[in-house]
C-alpha cells in the first residue's frame, strides 16, 4: 500500500469523524482485543525487565553483568530479525504469535521457578535472556505486521499509533508494579506475574473473529524473496531508506536516554534514585501524550518525519542547556512526546511504503536498525556522560541528528519538491 493510498483512505465514505479519530481503530473488534491483551502483556514484560536487572545486580553486584544480560536479549534481533520477519511473511501470523507468546510465558515461568526455589544463578538468567531474545526476534516483526490484518486500510495508521501507546502504557505502569512486587515479595513473583500475563494475548488471539480479519492480497507466484532483495528494496525506496537512516540516528542517541538521566539524577541534581524515577516518569507521561496525539494524525511521509525530528533535536539541546530541575522536567515531558511522535510516524511511514506480503521481512530490517543502533549507542553515550558530562551527551543527542536531518532534507526533500513542481507543470 502506498502512502498516498493511506492518506486518501481518510477521506473515503464511512471514514470516522475527526473527533473519533484518536481511538478509531478500537472500533474494530479484533484490534480492540489485540490492543487490550497487549496492554496486559507489555505491562508484564516491563515488570520482568526491571526485576531481571535487579536480580542480576543482586546476584553478581556488577552493573556489567546487567549490561551483558541486556545485550544477550537484544542480540538475536540484530542477528536474526530479518529471518524472523521472513517467517512472518511465509506463515500465518496469528499462529506464529500463539507460539511466540506462549513461549515467552514459558521462559518467564522457568525463571520464576528457579528464583523462587533459590537455585537461580547468573548463567541461568543469561541463557533465559538469550532464549527470550530468540523468540522476540520472531515475535516483534510478526506482531508489527499482524496489525495490517486486524483493521481496514483507513484505520491502519491510527492502529500503528495506538500500538505504540500500548507499549508506552506498559512502560509507565510496569516498572512501578515491579518495584512494589520486588519490595514486597521479591523478584521471583515478578517473573511469575509476567508469565501469567501472557495468558491475555494467547486468549485474545484465540478469541479473534477470523472472518473479520483483513485478507491481504497475495503476490503472483514467484521465487521466494531473499533477504538481500529485501535490503535492495529498502535502499531503492527513498521513503523507506531515509526513514531507516533517521530512526537509526535518533535511536543511537535518544534510546539510551535512561543512561543520561541516571547520571543527571546522581551528579547534576543530586536527587538520587527517587529523582531518577521522577525524571523517567515525566518522559513516560510525555510519551503517552505523544502517542495519543499521534493517533489523531493522518499525514505522514519523510517530510513530516524531518519536521518532527527537528523538534526532538531542538528539545534535546534545550534540555541540555536547562539548569533548573523543574524546567528540565518540563522540557523532558515535551521531549518524550515528540520522540514518541517521531517513532510512531516513522513506523507507519515505513510500513505503508512496502507491499503487504513483504512487511514481515521489511520490519525485520527496521527492528534490526532500531535495536542495533540502541545497542551500539549505549556504550558511546555512557562514555560521553561519564567523561564529558551528561549535558554534553544530551546536547549531542540533539545536535548530531539535527545535522543528519539537514543532510536528508538536502538529499530527499529538495528532490521531492522539484518532482512535485514538475508534476504540477506537467500533470
Amino acid at each position: 500500500m502506498s502512502i498516498a493510498r493511506a492518506a486518501t483512505d481518510d477521506h473515503l465514505p464511512g471514514a470516522a469523524p475527526r473527533r473519533h479519530r484518536t481511538f478509531e481503530s478500537l472500533r474494530t473488534f479484533n484490534f480492540r482485543v489485540f490492543a487490550g491483551a497487549q496492554v496486559v502483556s507489555n505491562t508484564g514484560s516491563w515488570v520482568q525487565r526491571i526485576a531481571q536487572d535487579w536480580l542480576v545486580l543482586s546476584i553478581t553486584g556488577s552493573a556489567t553483568a546487567v549490561g551483558i544480560t541486556t545485550a544477550l536479549q537484544a542480540a538475536p534481533t540484530v542477528l536474526f530479525g530479518i529471518a524472523g520477519g521472513a517467517l512472518a511473511d511465509r506463515f500465518a501470523k496469528r499462529t506464529i504469535l500463539l507460539v511466540t507468546q506462549a513461549g515467552m510465558g514459558l521462559t518467564a515461568a522457568v525463571l520464576a521457578v528457579l528464583t523462587l526455589s533459590g537455585h537461580v544463578a547468573a548463567w541461568h538468567v543469561y541463557v533465559i535472556a538469550f532464549v527470550l531474545g530468540l523468540i522476540t526476534a520472531v515475535d516483534n516483526p510478526t506482531r508489527q505486521a499482524f496489525v495490517n490484518e486486524l483493521v481496514p486500510a483507513r484505520q491502519l495508521r491510527n492502529a500503528i499509533s495506538l500500538n505504540s501507546t500500548v507499549f508506552q502504557l506498559g512502560a509507565l505502569v510496569g516498572p512501578a508494579v515491579s518495584g512494589v512486587l520486588i519490595g514486597a515479595v521479591g523478584p521471583g513473583w515478578s517473573f511469575l506475574a509476567n508469565s501469567c500475563s501472557f495468558a491475555a494475548p494467547v486468549a485474545g488471539l484465540l478469541a479473534m473473529r477470523r472472518h473479520e480479519m483483513v485478507h491481504l492480497p497475495k503476490p503472483a507466484a514467484a521465487a521466494p524473496v531473499r533477504t538481500v532483495e529485501v535490503l535492495r528494496l529498502v535502499r531503492s525506496r527513498p521513503e523507506m531508506l531515509w526513514t531507516v537512516v533517521l530512526v537509526g540516528t535518533f535511536t543511537f542517541f535518544t534510546s539510551n536516554l535512561a543512561v543520561t538521566l541516571s547520571v543527571y539524577a546522581k551528579s547534576v541534581f543530586v536527587s538520587g534514585a527517587g529523582g531518577y524515577g521522577l525524571l523517567s516518569s515525566v518522559v513516560a507521561i510525555g510519551s503517552v501524550a505523544g502517542a495519543l496525539v499521534s493517533a489523531r494524525r493522518t499525514g505522514g511521509g519523510v517530510r513530516s518525519l524531518l519536521a518532527t525530528g527537528t523538534v526532538v533535536a531542538a528539545l534535546a539541546m534545550l534540555a541540555a542547556l536547562t539548569s533548573a530541575q523543574w524546567a528540565f522536567g518540563v522540557v523532558l515531558t515535551g521531549l518524550g512526546a515528540a520522540t514518541l511522535l517521531l517513532v510512531t510516524a516513522a513506523n507507519s511511514t515505513y510500513q505503508l511504503s512496502v507491499d503487504p506480503h513483504l512487511r514481515g521481512r521489511a520490519m525485520g530490517v527496521y527492528l534490526l536498525v532500531f535495536t542495533g543502533s540502541a545497542a551500539l549507542g549505549g556504550p558511546v553515550i555512557g562514555w560521553i556522560d561519564q567523561h564529558l558530562g551528561p549535558q554534553v551527551g544530551l546536547f549531542l543527542a540533539g545536535a548530531v541528528p539535527l545535522v543528519a536531518i539537514g543532510l536528508i532534507a538536502t538529499r530527499f526533500g529538495t528532490v521531492s519538491g522539484l518532482r512535485a513542481r514538475l508534476h504540477r507543470l506537467h500533470p
